[in-house]
């Protein structure tokens, strides 16, 4: 056995989203960018490669490693480009995205080989997060002023546009694309490609797939478009497990399990959202609060139920422990950070990483 804790991605389920995203391609005509700031797991791309075109990005190393381990399209954003990455940046990427007016306008020249994109912000999304939020007051997050936009036309072919964050529901990501069409119309007509962006969970449970493709096509068509997408949750959701193993077992009122492992330092993003983590089943007569073990008071994963008492020695599986999770583990506390394995589709578990004390001694200085 694999020694606890460590990331468990099923190619298996992983499969399943990926299906869906060459279906929605085939239908809609849309490209899929794999979105490097919610997973970049590169020993998985060998995958998903053959069901998406490339990957979308958010820093000078994100890009590279697009270039370097998925292939296919590689599309540079970022919020700010600075003079000592921009030369690099433009050597990995086949389309640039940037994020303001002032930034196009500094380096539109040095980019002139690529083609160039500005992010729109229309001032609407789905999310129900302030802190994630495209749209919040005074963000720095794209333009939305057309007459600004109109004047640097001539220097760009395309648009992204991110406002959908974890919106499962069509009619809300079709009201918002409508919002973008009246905000819009004038400038998407004059160019050549528009990213619609992430966060479209077109891949959950119950999501009209046909109905979506629909709409992307008739959007393209409208305008006459190539439409990306970036999914980045939608396509590695429910793939990956956080394994875990119970060091000790306590009572403060409560029923307490203390796992090898720290929702801060290897489930960080559901910490910042105050979310509980995916345990399944969670069932049985028997509660236990169970909590990691760095010295955080509130490292704690959640509440759950099981059909036993939990000991020392017991396996626990985190659900959904892919997007926006092992992009941002960390080494806090020196808490020793999950390996990473695969399970592949013959049902076989392979070790693809491990991380020592010279990789925690490494990070520092």
């Amino acid at each position: 056995m694999i020694q606890t804790p460590y990331y468990l991605i099923d190619k298996s389920k992983l499969l399943r989203n990926l299906d869906i995203i060459r279906d929605v391609r085939e239908r809609s005509g849309a490209k899929a960018l794999l979105a490097l700031k919610c997973f970049a797991t590169w020993s998985a791309f060998d995958l998903m490669r053959a069901y998406m075109d490339g990957t979308t990005s958010s820093s000078l190393y994100e890009v590279r490693l697009g270039r370097e381990t998925f292939g296919g399209e590689t599309h540079a954003y970022s919020v700010a480009y600075g003079d000592d990455e921009i030369d690099e940046v433009v050597t990995h990427a086949d389309k640039i995205i940037f994020n303001s007016v002032g930034q196009l306008t500094r380096y539109a020249d040095k980019a002139a080989s690529l083609q160039r994109g500005l992010r729109l912000n229309p001032q609407v999304s789905s999310s129900d997060f302030d802190l994630a939020d495209p749209a919040r007051p005074f963000s720095r997050l794209g333009e939305w002023n057309v007459d600004r936009i109109e004047a640097v036309m001539d220097r760009v072919s395309g648009f992204m546009i991110h406002n959908n964050c974890e919106n499962g529901d069509f009619a809300l990501f079709d009201g918002l694309l409508s919002t973008i069409e009246e905000r819009f119309g004038s400038l998407l007509k004059r160019v050549s490609w528009v990213s619609l962006g992430g966060g479209i969970h077109f891949t959950g449970e119950g999501y009209p797939v046909e109905a979506f493709s629909e709409r992307l096509k008739a959007f393209a068509e409208r305008y006459g478009v190539q439409v990306y997408l970036e999914p980045g949750e939608a396509a590695i959701t429910k793939s990956t497990t956080l394994e875990v193993t119970v060091l000790d077992t306590l009572n403060n009122g409560k029923d307490l399990a203390i796992v090898d492992s720290s929702i801060e330092a290897h489930m960080l993003d559901l910490l910042i959202y105050r979310q509980s983590a995916k345990l399944e089943p969670n069932t049985g007569d028997h509660a236990y609060m169970v909590c990691g073990k760095s010295c955080l008071a509130g490292d704690i994963f959640g509440e759950f139920r099981f059909e036993a008492p939990l000991k020392v020695g017991d396996r626990i599986s985190f659900q959904d422990a892919a997007g926006y999770t092992m992009v941002k583990k960390n080494w806090f506390n020196g808490v020793r950070m999950p390996s990473i394995a695969l399970r592949e589709l013959n049902g076989e578990i392979s070790l693809i990483k491990q991380f020592s004390f010279e990789d925690y001694k490494a990070s520092l200085s």
